[in-house]
């Protein structure tokens, strides 16, 4: 069949970014970023962002544009991504989205609720809270004034706990009420071919760990120490296996266990993704291949 843009889905170290760069090369794409830590520049070899030779064998966008010092967020990636597919379609280029964000998928194919820009001002008003009363304190209080969402988040995650009090703060709605008004999808209208990337749980582990093996060689540790300090209310602090790194450089933890620590945290966040893409990506057209050649012609039978 004909298609207007391909989507490729898969848990971090499946092999997804070598899928869509093949396949780019192959039926004349733009490789499309859907990963929410692949926007941050400063953390190439943590966030496995494909090399600047990659980069340069097809267009690839929304990689490496956004400081990790940035409060980026799904409703300025669905922006970023209207300006990639226009660019993409202006250069005639096969729009090839990619990644293992389902929240980016979501706002390309299910719409996206419309929540309005925080002030700055709300924004300080709110980590000053933060750090007053602890993500337990400002998390009791958000179930005070709005126990909805509050019921929904975790008392021990400061990023979302922080987000659904700005924005209570900043609309005087719910942050759940708002996520109930979806806009519509950014792809809606276009003929789509969406993938999932599906490996076998043992071969997938496996891939996690070798993969983290060699981004240490790579210098991931040096990357993680320039980042000391990191506001842990960043959407970048959630960075896997920063914390790991940080504690081996600062000496309270050893490097087999710095290792053993990331990788479990990686494989832990694999199957809350494969979670996701089971329940949300219900039918899309699940790929089992264990090499990019397998991958390529799964897809492109899909395709032409």
């Amino acid at each position: 069949m004909t298609v207007d843009a391909v989507l490729i889905a898969g848990p971090t170290a499946s092999g997804k970014s070598a899928a869509a760069l093949a396949l780019a090369e192959a039926l004349r794409g733009a490789v499309i970023n859907a990963d929410s830590m692949q926007v941050y520049r400063e953390v190439r070899i943590l966030s496995a962002r494909p090399s600047d030779a990659e980069m340069s064998r097809v267009p690839h966008l929304l990689y490496g544009h956004v400081g990790v010092a940035e409060h980026y967020s799904v409703g300025r990636y669905r922006s970023d991504a209207v300006a990639a597919l226009a660019e993409a379609q202006a250069r005639q280029r096969l729009p090839i989205f990619v990644g293992g964000t389902g929240l980016y998928f979501a706002a390309l194919t299910d719409g996206l609720a419309d929540i309005p820009p925080i002030p700055a001002a709300i924004r300080r008003q709110a980590r000053e809270k933060l750090d007053a009363l602890g993500v337990a304190g400002l998390h009791a209080d958000l179930a005070r004034r709005d126990p909805e969402t509050a019921a929904q988040l975790r008392p021990t995650d400061p990023q979302r706990v922080l987000r659904a009090y700005e924005v209570f703060e900043a609309t005087g709605r719910p942050l759940l009420h708002w996520q109930n008004e979806t806009a519509a999808p950014l792809l809606a209208g276009l003929k789509l071919a969406k993938f999932v990337l599906e490996l076998p749980r043992p071969f997938l582990r496996e891939q996690i760990e070798t993969r983290f093996r060699t981004m240490l060689a790579a210098g991931a540790r040096a990357e993680a120490a320039a980042l000391k300090g990191l506001d842990p209310t960043l959407p970048a602090a959630k960075l896997l296996g920063l914390r790991a790194l940080w504690a081996l450089e600062d000496g309270t933890m050893s490097e087999v266990d710095a290792v053993t620590a990331a990788v479990t945290a990686t494989r832990q966040f694999a199957k809350r993704q494969e979670t996701w893409f089971r329940h949300r990506m219900a039918d899309w057209r699940r790929i089992t291949p264990t090499d990019v050649s397998n991958i390529i012609t799964n897809m492109r039978q899909n395709l032409l």
